[in-house]
């Protein structure tokens, strides 16, 4: 249900109000959460007499983060980020004395900055550039339980990898690293964007908000660069689990290769003795078998004995 919040600077109170246009000494943050594509151009038009495109862009919400300068309107494209790693985009509409903010469901961090306002509006509705950093604030601030949550989902695969080197994670991981790809692809837009919000290109905040601006492009910076190590990370973890397959499958192979190799003169022996010659000397020996084991035993621990000398097992 869209509706509005008018904090009075003289004052220094909020309320509730019916959306119009404010009066000067008035600031406004409007919520267009949820609102039909009929009521936002209907507001967006009308009431704030805003640019045919930014009506456009508000109405179909299918935008890469940006931000477009008009004549008398700044727009702000900027993306939710969930723990499920989907993503929402919100359009913030920046003008002289109020931001307008366009999303088509509730999002967690636009209720946490409504809280703020409407507990300490004097500190974060004190001009435009004010409100839109809080907005921006809470949204990035839940970038944080993005990165938290994409390391535990790394760290339980190595765990499971670690005991297993044969389970099943290979769909997990590209699937992850295709979710990641497409938030960093946001995320870095979203800092681009962020770069242009000093008070030389903003018109609507003071030149003492740039540092807060700045910290966001810092906070930013850093969840790329957590994102760029997760994606190393889940390369490694798939190298490495052909790895653990490769020399778990070579210590087969080396297994088998021994047992082969004690074997075959054991089995030159028996074929020796299995010949069906009439005149073999062993055959009438009365501890002919009983040597033949001897011999047998004897092969077999040499061979045995050479290949730990050797660390071969």
């Amino acid at each position: 249900m869209p509706y509005m919040l008018l904090y009075d600077t003289d004052s220094k109170t909020v309320q509730e109000s019916p959306i119009r246009l404010p009066n000067e000494g008035e600031v406004a943050w409007v919520s267009l959460v949820s609102a039909t594509p009929e009521e936002i151009e209907r507001i967006l038009t009308d009431t704030f007499h805003c640019h045919p495109l930014i009506v456009e862009d508000c109405v179909k919400l299918n935008q890469r983060p940006k931000l477009d300068r008009y004549e008398k309107h700044l727009l702000l494209t900027f993306f939710q980020a969930n723990k499920d790693l989907s993503t929402i985009e919100i359009e913030h509409v920046i003008g002289p004395n109020y931001v307008i903010t366009v999303t088509h469901q509730e999002v967690e961090s636009l209720t946490q900055a409504v809280a703020d306002f409407k507990h300490a509006a004097p500190r974060f509705m004190e001009f435009s550039g004010a409100i839109l950093y809080r907005l921006l604030d809470r949204c990035v601030d839940d970038y944080a339980d993005v990165t938290d949550k994409v390391e535990n989902l790394i760290d339980g695969h190595e765990r499971a990898l670690f005991r297993n080197p044969n389970v099943r994670i290979a769909g997990d991981v590209f699937r992850l690293k295709r979710r990641l790809h497409t938030i960093r692809r946001i995320l870095a837009d979203e800092k681009a964007a962020l770069a242009q919000l000093t008070h030389q290109q903003f018109p609507y905040t003071r030149q003492e908000a740039d540092v807060y601006f700045v910290d966001l492009y810092d906070h930013i910076s850093r969840v790329l660069d957590s994102i760029d190590a997760f994606r190393e990370s889940l390369t490694g973890l798939l190298e490495l689990q052909l790895n653990m397959k490769s020399d778990r499958m070579n210590e087969i192979m080396k297994t088998l290769t021994i047992v082969s190799s004690i074997f075959l003169p054991l089995t030159f022996l028996v074929g020796l003795y299995g010949m069906n010659f009439r005149i073999m000397p062993e055959l009438q020996w009365k501890y002919g078998y009983a040597m033949v084991w001897v011999v047998m035993l004897l092969v077999a621990g040499g061979l045995w004995w050479y290949y730990k000398r050797k660390k071969w097992l």
